[in-house]
């Protein structure tokens, strides 16, 4: 795989304070700048920005993928399993509501992953995923 770039999201919340807590102290991503309308987040060496727009946030969809109601749109990252799971034992412990809790997907297939999806306080969707195989991340299966 190429060497990748970090992206950039700009994505609407309803709570800024609450985005800060969920996104820096409960996921551990570091504080950029910020405003009263916005706050940057390092979101696993990616730039991700929580702008104040409410009423704009939330789930609208979703589609069936291998057997889970995923919910659409959703963002996420793909993350070395070892750090997927200490991720997933923090949310545990922090008694997050999953949509999907930690499973594995795919099972015994190129594609196989281990995944977990839930909400920030906005209700915008977040998918956590780690590769068992990270150079299958885009295999057909």
């Amino acid at each position: 795989m190429a060497q990748l770039h970090p992206f950039h999201l700009a994505f609407p919340v309803d709570d800024l304070p609450a985005a800060r807590q969920f996104y820096g102290e409960l996921l551990g991503c570091p504080e950029g700048r910020s405003s009263d309308k916005w706050i940057d987040f390092d979101f696993f060496g990616h730039q991700i920005v929580a702008h104040l727009a409410p009423g704009r946030a939330g789930r609208e969809a979703s589609n069936e993928v291998d057997g889970d109601d995923v919910p659409v749109p959703h963002f996420g990252i793909v993350l070395p399993i070892a750090e997927w799971e200490k991720v997933a034992e923090r949310l545990q412990d922090a008694g997050v509501d999953f949509i999907i809790p930690p499973t594995i997907r795919f099972p015994d297939q190129p594609g196989e992953q281990a995944t977990m999806f839930f909400l920030d306080p906005a209700g915008n969707a977040l998918e956590l995923k780690a590769m068992r195989d990270p150079a299958n991340l885009f295999a057909r299966q």
